[in-house]
């Protein structure tokens, strides 16, 4: 028995600690693909909350809500059931029970974004759930967003600030969609960022004590790498 014990107790002592991380910022940081890169690696989970507030959104056009309506938002805000799957290598959502990782994705839906997740009862809604699925992971998480280090987990265990030039960003997107315009993909964005950081309610912010990673000049895997090293240094404290 005593063998069992002191086996136990050395694994628990060479396991990594589990973290909380919040990774922030606006479109085209890297932040879906560094915080996915680095989940995986870690051995993390893994949650989109801007899936999240896209999935809702989504709902609210097929339902036949006037997103620009908030007290429509407000009132049907509760109504559609998310469930957010958090495995960094194969992300998935669905709402009431009908996979949206692929709709939620169109131009449609990314332009009554920013509108739909300005509703404060639906911030409040979401805020909840992403609260819930962080306190449920066990071996800890990777939480990407806009308001996470500053709103939903203020409390996380290390908070990264993802950046880079309005250019860069851009260029980013216009790479991920085929024909895109790159002036106009750049005008959108500047418009998003707009929005996101002057709405009331959980304003895109740095927290105050949140590590600012500019991403402009670097790679993917740089930015993975550096934001690796600095989970593993709080893991190491902890």
């Amino acid at each position: 028995m005593s063998t069992t014990v002191e086996t136990v107790s050395a694994a628990a002592r060479t396991a990594p600690a589990a973290v909380i991380v919040a990774i922030d910022g606006p479109s085209g940081t890297g932040k879906s693909s560094t915080s996915k890169a680095v989940a995986a690696q870690l051995g993390l989970s893994y949650l989109d909350t801007g899936a999240q507030y896209r999935a809702i959104t989504w709902w609210m056009l097929n339902n036949g809500i006037d997103v620009h309506d908030a007290a429509e938002v407000a009132t049907a805000a509760a109504k559609p059931v998310i469930v957010s799957g958090t495995d960094p290598t194969g992300p998935t959502i669905t709402v009431d029970g009908e996979d949206a990782s692929g709709p939620i994705r169109t131009q449609e839906v990314t332009s009554k974004v920013s509108a739909v997740s300005a509703v404060p009862e639906v911030r409040t809604l979401i805020t909840e759930l992403q609260r819930s699925i962080a306190a449920g992971a066990e071996r800890g998480i990777v939480v990407e967003g806009r308001d996470i280090g500053t709103t939903v987990l203020p409390d996380a265990d290390i908070k990264i600030f993802l950046t880079a030039s309005p250019e860069a960003r851009a260029a980013r997107r216009s790479g991920e969609v085929k024909g895109s315009d790159l002036a106009a993909t750049k005008e959108a964005l500047i418009k998003r960022d707009a929005a996101d950081s002057g709405r009331k309610a959980s304003p895109l912010a740095k927290a105050d004590d949140a590590v600012e990673v500019d991403t402009t000049e670097l790679t993917l895997q740089q930015v993975i790498e550096c934001v690796v090293t600095l989970v593993g240094e709080k893991q190491a404290a902890k």
